[in-house]
């Protein structure tokens, strides 16, 4: 069932599209939820609305269903130095899916805090697995600051939602957190919570206007443990201002 919002104030404003992507409506509980809520609201400058879901059904490094190309997709999306959205200023973007639908990214270098792995298998009803530590969190976006999302590194027998590129992953936390209870072992993973939403032809907008610039989506930039120095290592492996 398509899911909308509609709200834009600035740079990174968000749209409503419709959807076919499923099992995103709540993926933190309420205890996380409440403990992180505030930064989240900090970073995204409102109250959470509807859910607003990424669309779904494309092929990594090709067309999605129809005709639409993929033009951002398995990239970085690099604010510029006059970004002036604060929602957005020094984010560095994995992008996941652009098209002429709209485009969906989670922000990979603003964490927010600190969750306990055992914590969400019980919100999950799950049983933690031995040795469940703290993971940080990140704030993927002020798109639904409840949806959780795990970058990961593609791993052997498991299959992400997103392939992002052929090293990065993007898959629901819910989804994560079964398969390791399973045993399967993610070498590298951040956790978000909310994504980074645009309309049809929004983010095209704010590209030609100067906001971002585009970088290749390095592994050691999107997943490594030092999110302080992401925005200055992508800005400069940029490859061009759109």
């Amino acid at each position: 069932m398509p899911i909308s919002e509609t709200s834009s104030t600035g740079s990174g404003g968000v749209i409503g599209f419709a959807s076919k992507f499923r099992g995103s409506k709540r993926l933190l509980g309420p205890r996380t939820g409440a403990c992180l809520i505030a930064a989240a609201l900090f970073f995204s400058g409102g109250a959470p609305g509807d859910a607003l879901i990424p669309p779904g059904g494309y092929t990594p490094g090709g067309n999605a269903p129809g005709t639409y190309r993929i033009l951002l997709a398995g990239q970085l999306l690099v604010a510029a130095p006059g970004m002036r959205d604060p929602r957005f200023r020094q984010t560095v973007i994995l992008m996941i899916r652009h098209d002429a639908s709209g485009a969906f990214g989670l922000i990979v270098n603003r964490p927010i805090g600190k969750v306990k792995l055992a914590d969400l298998y019980r919100q999950f009803r799950l049983k933690p697995p031995p040795g469940a530590v703290e993971v940080s969190l990140f704030y993927g976006g002020p798109v639904r600051p409840l949806a959780g999302f795990v970058v990961h590194s593609i791993e052997p027998g498991f299959s992400p939602r997103f392939k992002v590129t052929a090293e990065i992953g993007v898959t629901p936390i819910r989804r994560v957190l079964r398969a390791m209870a399973r045993g399967v072992k993610l070498r590298r993973a951040i956790f978000t919570a909310g994504y980074s939403g645009w309309g049809a032809g929004q983010l095209d907008g704010e590209i030609n206007r100067g906001g971002w610039y585009t970088a290749p989506a390095d592994e050691d930039i999107v997943l490594d443990g030092k999110p302080g120095t992401k925005w200055p290592r992508a800005k400069s492996r940029r490859t061009r201002t759109l």
